[in-house]
C-alpha cells in the first residue's frame, strides 16, 4: 500500500486531498499545526477507510517545522510515494500595507517550504524509481498579483522546471492552479467573499479529483475547471500592464483565489 504525505490537511484542499487517497486505499501523513485536528482527522479516515493516518504536528512558517517534515519525506524505512505541498495563507491587503514580516512568512511557506520538502522527497523517488509530488499553486501565478501571485508563480515555475529534470527517473511533478475554492482560506486571511460571483467559486472534491487525474496523466501544470482554463486563455490577449491593474483592483476586493 502506497503512503501520501499532505500538508496542510485538516481544511480546504488538504483534506480534500486526504478524503480522496483514504478512499483510494493510500496510507497517509497528515501534517498541519493543530495536532487536536489532526487526530481527529486521522481517526475519522481510518474509521472510514481502513488505512493509516500518520500525525505529525509542524509549522512550516519556522525551521523546525520544515526539518520535521523533511525528515519524515527522507525515511527509507517508510516511504512516501506522493507528497502534496498544499500549506498556505493569504494576507489581505496591497503591498506596504502588509508587514513585512507577514510577507517574509509567506514566502518561507509557499517557496522555501515547497523547495525543501519536494527536494526530501524527491530523493528518495529517484532511487526508488517512482512516486510524485502535487505544489498547490494558485490562478494567481498567472497574473501580476502581488507577493501571494508571485509566490505561486515560483511554485509553477519550479515545479515545470524539477519536472523535466526528473522525469527520466520515473517520478512526476503537477503544479495544481485551482481558482476560488470553498474553503477556510478567505476567512483565515479576514478576506471578504460576498462579492465574488457564484460561478467562480469551485468544489474542493471536485478540484482535487481533476487535479489527481492530471497528475495521472503526467501533466505539470493543472487549471481544474474549463472556466478558468478560459479565463486564463484570455489573459494572454490583454496587455500586460492592464492586467496588473484589473488583477489589482480584483485582488484587493476578493483576496487571491484558492
Amino acid at each position: 500500500m502506497t503512503t501520501a504525505l499532505i500538508t496542510g490537511s485538516t481544511a480546504g484542499l488538504g483534506a480534500a486531498f486526504a478524503r480522496r487517497l483514504a478512499a483510494r486505499g493510500h496510507n497517509l501523513v497528515l501534517v498541519a499545526r493543530d495536532t487536536e485536528r489532526l487526530r481527529k482527522q486521522a481517526t475519522e479516515l481510518h474509521d472510514r477507510h481502513g488505512i493509516e493516518a500518520e500525525v505529525l504536528t509542524a509549522d512550516l512558517a519556522t525551521d523546525e517545522g520544515i526539518e520535521a517534515v523533511a525528515t519524515r519525506l527522507g525515511d527509507r524505512h517508510h516511504p512516501v510515494d506522493l507528497l502534496v505541498n498544499n500549506a498556505g495563507f493569504g494576507n489581505k491587503g496591497r503591498y506596504l500595507e502588509v508587514p513585512v514580516a507577514d510577507e517574509l512568512r509567506m514566502l518561507k511557506v509557499h517557496c522555501e517550504a515547497v523547495l525543501r520538502l519536494t527536494t526530501a522527497a524527491v530523493e528518495g523517488m529517484r532511487e526508488r524509481g517512482r512516486g510524485g509530488v502535487i505544489n498547490v499553486a494558485s490562478v494567481a501565478a498567472f497574473v501580476p498579483r502581488g507577493t501571494y501571485g508571485a509566490s505561486k508563480a515560483w511554485v509553477v515555475q519550479f515545479t515545470q522546471g524539477a519536472a523535466r529534470d526528473v522525469a527520466a527517473d520515473g517520478v512526476r511533478l503537477t503544479a495544481l492552479c485551482p481558482g476560488f475554492v470553498r474553503t477556510e482560506f478567505h476567512e483565515r486571511a479576514g478576506m471578504g467573499t460576498d462579492n465574488i460571483p457564484n460561478w467562480m467559486w469551485l468544489d474542493a472534491d471536485k478540484v482535487v479529483t481533476a487535479a489527481l487525474d492530471d497528475f495521472a496523466r503526467g501533466r505539470t501544470v493543472s487549471i481544474p475547471d474549463p472556466r478558468y482554463k478560459a479565463l486564463l486563455g484570455l489573459t494572454k490577449l490583454v496587455p500586460r500592464n492592464l492586467l496588473g491593474g484589473v488583477s489589482s483592483t480584483a485582488g484587493r476586493k476578493y483576496g487571491p483565489g484558492r
